[in-house]
């Protein structure tokens, strides 16, 4: 792994612990939050799939957060 790779993988790693705080003290769990790490220099995070319920707490909550 090259120093640019694992500096992105770590980078992923703080945003997924990030949002994952955020979104619990939202109420909302992403069971398959997590960082890609098949891609460290594309720093993607996977959010992963979730119940309808729960898309439809977060896209509420995201329009709260806007209004």
């Amino acid at each position: 792994m090259t120093t640019a790779q694992k500096s992105g993988t770590t980078e992923a790693v703080d945003a997924v612990e990030v949002l994952r705080g955020a979104l619990t003290a939202a109420g909302i769990v992403l069971p398959s939050l997590g960082a890609d790490t098949a891609s460290p220099a594309l720093n993607l995070i996977n959010l992963g799939r979730v119940r309808a319920d729960v898309a439809l707490k977060l896209a509420d909550v995201l329009r709260q957060g806007c209004a």
